[in-house]
């Protein structure tokens, strides 16, 4: 009975840890993805000053060691957190720009593939996580400048970067005329999430359906400056030939 007790709690440590007493491969993933899970959520509850690696390690079963040698600092395990609700962020422009490539055939309008995409950014931008964040990083920005760089490059200029792509796919298949993409995304992201983002970071309550029919109205209002009347959509002096510029970044 005894030998037959040992042998199973050998198994089991044979199944989380290598040679030596580290974690096996999956194990140390499976630890990861359950620290940054445990440090989104603290910080969400908690804000970024009352929230410490005591509190994070405790939450997550680890040991203090195990996080300042996996992420250095707090800061260094707030960006880790970041990067991975931006990737969340994006995944709707993503999706978007991989799925017009596939849709070509797709009988849905430019309007509706619009508002369909600003339904998906409006619901993810407005939400009670995306309002948390933006708050901490606002408040952090002076303290940890780089922190709001890096939100600022894998987020906002890879939003506008993606999106951009999805706009010179509809300008290569005649839906559209732009001018310039890069611009033209700026504007239509700003339109879409823009005011109802401010709205909530202020704490100014809206409603989901007035913000949709306001990012309904701006999409059109898009629209109408990227088509215009078919007189304007190549108008004479304009060299059809010309290809579409995109802002340096």
């Amino acid at each position: 009975m005894g030998l037959t007790a040992t042998k199973v709690r050998a198994a089991k440590r044979s199944v989380t840890k290598s040679r030596g007493g580290r974690p096996t491969r999956d194990a140390a993933i499976e630890r990861d993805q359950r620290l940054i899970e445990v440090a989104t959520r603290l910080f969400l509850e908690r804000g970024f000053d009352a929230t410490s690696i005591d509190a994070v390690a405790e939450a997550a079963r680890v040991s203090k060691p195990t996080v300042y040698v996996q992420y250095g600092d707090k800061r260094g395990l707030f960006t880790a957190v970041l990067r991975r609700e931006i990737a969340r962020w994006l995944a709707p422009l993503a999706a978007a720009a991989s799925d017009i490539r596939v849709d070509s055939a797709s009988d849905r309008s430019v309007e509706q593939r619009l508002i369909d995409l600003g339904r998906q950014l409006l619901i993810l931008n407005c939400s009670a996580d995306s309002i948390a964040f933006s708050r901490i990083l606002t408040a952090q920005a002076i303290n940890f400048p780089e922190v709001a760089k890096l939100a600022v490059d894998e987020g906002w200029s890879k939003a506008v970067a993606t999106t951009a792509e999805f706009f010179d796919q509809l300008v290569d298949s005649g839906a559209l005329d732009l001018e310039d993409t890069t611009i033209a995304a700026e504007t239509f992201l700003n339109m879409v999430v823009g005011h109802a983002h401010r709205m909530a970071t202020f704490g100014i309550p809206f409603e989901l359906e007035a913000a949709e029919q306001r990012m309904e109205v701006s999409i059109r209002l898009f629209l109408a400056g990227a088509v215009g009347p078919p007189d304007r959509l190549h108008d004479a002096g304009k060299d059809p030939t010309k290809p579409r510029r995109r802002s340096p970044r």
